[in-house]
């Protein structure tokens, strides 16, 4: 998949989430101009650029339709810092509960990340190199560090006798630097140095009081003043390599500038998708009681779509150009029932389609992580080969859709129920019913037999999940 958006032109961005996720177009659509616009507005010469500001969306449709698929898929074509967030969670300030300003907290916090790991890329082969040295030392210590050296009983007889201990030393760490990168010795157990963080054993007292984000920034403060310990631990090479090389690339990385370049990259960049939306519209609570603060958050999140400035651990952040795409089903309110401020910040609604029985079809058998496809993976790793005949896939769309019409619809995750009443008694049997290397076929017939259950007890159909 391309990851640099200035390559992907909206027709390539739809192409790519169409591996991924079928139908929808119109959200697509929407969703890739949003994207290629981000780019557009990086590329304007003249001082307009910090005029453009992002077209936020709003999605409307049922449960399982793609709405939050949609959203994580466009961050990732994009290489964006994403998040995503239940409208419902949060509280007006004045209530115990998640401020609005935390899910800008964890947009930076998911940015710091993404640049973190493109600077070990970066750094990786000087970290390896300083890796396999200290590996090497543990094994054979150099000898300017030791009053004498005793080789390892590995060490072979050399043509040519070394006429001094320095010499031998040398030709014995060679040729355990040749065994360690040939991988010869990944279960041998050495002794390494680990840092321990300071905070061990610290907790906080009045967590309910304090905000998540300000408790996890104390904790920090005080792990920072406490003197960090190293500790022996006796690991295998394999286990060894990766402690190590975590603890070099983070050596080697200038996080000043990582912290600058995450800011930046979620100012420009990043993505916040605000799930359920439709919960803290006026017309889906009924008055007083526990939601009273509903319109409260609305007002709160205000500001925050608007464009404001927000502190994170890292530095100060504007919101001004994040892309906020926010989804609810509306099935009790409507989105005129938010505040018209908050409407008004949402320019570009798109109305996504219920799924009729051949999205259903279509998404068993042609997304790259199709549920048939996952099935497959999972017993290929016990030997046992999975397929699927085309009229199976037929009949499982069409017992998804009915049960969705009989009873609640909750679009595609409903798949989930029906291919785990079909298979889970091939789940339970593999390995020791059905061994390595047997063939499952799934007939049509199969399915009938396996969802009759399913379909034809309506009386419980209000406990089918």
């Amino acid at each position: 998949m391309l990851n640099e958006e200035q390559y992907l032109t909206p027709k390539q961005i739809v192409g790519e989430l169409d591996k991924y996720i079928i139908g929808q177009k119109e959200a697509k659509r929407n969703v890739a101009i949003a994207l290629r616009n981000r780019w557009r507005r990086m590329n304007v010469k003249t001082d307009m650029q910090g005029e453009i500001i992002p077209n936020n969306i709003l999605m409307i449709g049922s449960t399982g339709v793609g709405k939050t698929e949609v959203a994580r898929r466009l961050a990732r074509i994009a290489n964006a810092p994403f998040t995503k967030v239940e409208a419902s969670k949060f509280t007006e300030v004045g209530y115990v509960g998640r401020d609005v300003e935390s899910m800008v907290r964890d947009l930076v916090e998911q940015s710091v990340n993404l640049v973190k790991s493109e600077k070990k890329e970066e750094v990786k082969i000087k970290a390896e190199q300083i890796v396999e040295d200290i590996i090497l030392d543990a094994l054979i210590p150099p000898l300017k560090n030791r009053a004498s050296v005793n080789p390892s009983p590995e060490t072979v007889n050399y043509p040519e006798e070394p006429q001094t201990e320095e010499e031998l030393n040398e030709k014995t760490r060679e040729r355990f630097r040749e065994k360690i990168r040939n991988g010869e010795l990944e279960n041998r157990k050495i002794e390494v140095n680990v840092k321990q963080p300071g905070n061990a054993g610290i907790g906080m007292i009045g967590g309910g009081m304090m905000d998540e984000s300000a408790m996890i920034n104390l904790q920090e403060m005080i792990s920072g003043m406490m003197p960090k310990k190293n500790k022996k631990r006796k690991v295998t090479i394999a286990e060894a390599r990766k402690i190590l090389l975590e603890e070099e690339s983070a050596k080697l990385i200038d996080m000043d500038e990582v912290k600058e370049l995450a800011i930046q990259k979620a100012e420009n960049t990043g993505v916040i998708f605000i799930d359920e939306i439709d919960k803290i519209a006026a017309g889906s609570s009924k008055k007083g009681g526990p939601d009273v603060s509903r319109e409260g958050v609305q007002r709160d999140l205000l500001p925050i779509v608007e464009g404001s400035t927000v502190n994170t651990k890292y530095g100060h952040i504007k919101t001004d150009h994040i892309l906020f795409v926010a989804a609810g089903a509306f099935h009790v309110a409507k989105p005129s029932d938010l505040i018209p401020e908050l409407q008004g910040r949402f320019p570009i609604r798109v109305e996504l389609d219920n799924l009729t029985r051949d999205d259903f079809f279509h998404i068993l058998k042609e997304p790259k992580n199709a549920l048939t496809k996952q099935y497959e993976a999972l017993l290929l790793a016990e030997g046992v080969e999975l397929t699927f005949q085309e009229d199976a896939l037929e009949e499982l769309a069409e017992t998804a859709f009915h049960i969705n019409t009989e009873v609640e619809n909750i679009g595609a995750r409903r798949l989930h129920t029906v291919m785990s009443q079909l298979l889970n008694e091939f789940m339970f049997d593999v390995p020791d019913k059905i061994g390595p290397n047997a063939k499952i076929v799934v007939t049509r017939e199969m399915v009938k037999e396996k969802l009759s259950g399913l379909v034809r007890n309506k009386d419980l159909s209000e406990f089918i999940l």
